[in-house]
């Protein structure tokens, strides 16, 4: 006898689907063309086409822990080719950022990131944090003057002990944020796969585990999946551009921070220090990648856009323009013009790391983790 399933469709989180950017959702018949149509779905319970009845039924417990929404890189395939215009595409889109907000905590500082009403409250945060800190530790001087070589210094404004005084806690924030959310993550998915049979083994091995992470990573880091799709492959450069920006800019950060607190060598560095040439580097690619993304975004006007993804890009965006500001009028000696736009540079630099895991750049972590638990339970990648 088949095993009896009852369905109790959640209506709530069929409307917040339709909210997020899913609002085609219910033209879905279920002719499976989208399942055909995406060629990296696995050959074995391939997506979106289940994706698709599970959110009509409104099965959150099913899709919120299910690791195929994020093996999907919205390539736009399966809505190009969907008779119904039912657009899966955008409606694996819309649960992949209800996933995030679903494992980030507390849920109330991931309301109010992917919240437009509640976006002027983000942009003070910051800004009254440092300036309290600042005034209460005495490490903010708003009559900045030039550094012992006769240069002008971000640090004589914002003193770098105040500004890791910020950032050091808050990326321990963000790292915590995410490691709850990943062990309910994980936890999940790992249920949710023995459930469909997606895989056989009743425990995660975490040395297994692990070792299908690192197996990923180069495909990750190629962007091998994105030259599969057909319909928007032409965002793999502007996002490999932007990922591997990110990528130098952190290791910039790190070694300018060994650099100052255990070298003492202070800023400003040679504009041919190798680290400083990687820096401007990035910063560029940084721009272009984001500008790309925009314009790529703008131009495909059949496809959903939410504050969420707006919010991200023109954070992205934002970053790499007033960072490379900064230094372009820190050389030319426009005192407050650089110290202003510095300010400005470290509230968005605020807003990607306390918001990280609460917006749509969170993907990164999630979509990571999922391609590795799909490696690690031995299913296809892809259909033959």
């Amino acid at each position: 006898m088949a095993d009896k399933y009852l369905v109790q469709p959640d209506i709530n989180f069929i409307n917040e689907i339709r909210a997020n950017g899913g609002e085609s959702l219910k033209k879905c018949f279920q002719c499976a063309t989208c399942s055909v149509a995406c060629p990296i779905a696995p050959d074995r319970k391939p997506f979106p086409r289940k994706e698709m009845i599970a959110a009509s039924w409104g099965l959150k417990d099913k899709l919120l822990s299910n690791p195929d929404i994020w093996l999907c890189h919205n390539c736009g395939d399966c809505s190009t080719l969907c008779p119904r215009g039912a657009k899966p595409g955008d409606v694996m889109a819309s649960l992949r950022m209800m996933a995030i907000n679903e494992y980030a905590t507390p849920k109330s500082v991931a309301n109010a990131v992917n919240d437009r009403k509640k976006l002027p409250l983000l942009i003070a945060l910051p800004a009254i944090v440092f300036i309290v800190l600042g005034l209460i530790t005495g490490l903010l001087d708003f009559s900045p003057g030039l550094n012992k070589h006769g240069e002008i210094a971000h640090a004589n404004f914002f003193s770098t002990w105040l500004v890791d005084l910020v950032f050091i806690p808050l990326s321990i924030w963000a790292v915590a944020v995410f490691a709850l959310g990943l062990k309910r993550f994980i936890a999940d998915i790992h249920k949710n796969a023995l459930a469909e049979g997606k895989t056989d083994k009743e425990t995660i091995d975490t040395k297994g585990f692990l070792s299908a992470l690192v197996r990923v990573i180069p495909s990750i880091l190629k962007h091998s999946k994105f030259s599969e799709c057909g319909e928007n492959n032409n965002r793999a450069t502007p996002h490999m551009m932007v990922l591997f920006s990110f990528i130098g800019l952190l290791i910039v950060t790190g070694v300018f921070f060994v650099t100052l607190y255990v070298f003492g060598i202070h800023g400003p560095y040679s504009q041919l220090n190798p680290i400083k040439i990687l820096a401007n580097v990035s910063g560029i690619a940084l721009i272009i990648g984001a500008a790309l993304l925009i314009k790529q975004r703008m131009d495909k006007t059949d496809e959903i856009s939410t504050y969420k993804d707006w919010y991200l890009l023109w954070l992205v965006l934002g970053l790499g323009v007033t960072g490379m500001l900064a230094e372009l009028t820190r050389m030319a000696d426009a005192a407050f013009l650089t110290y202003l736009i510095y300010f400005i540079h470290l509230m968005l630099v605020f807003h990607l790391i306390a918001f990280l895991p609460f917006s749509k750049l969170a993907h990164l972590v999630y979509r990571t983790v999922a391609l590795a638990y799909n490696e690690y339970s031995g299913r296809e990648a892809k259909k033959v």
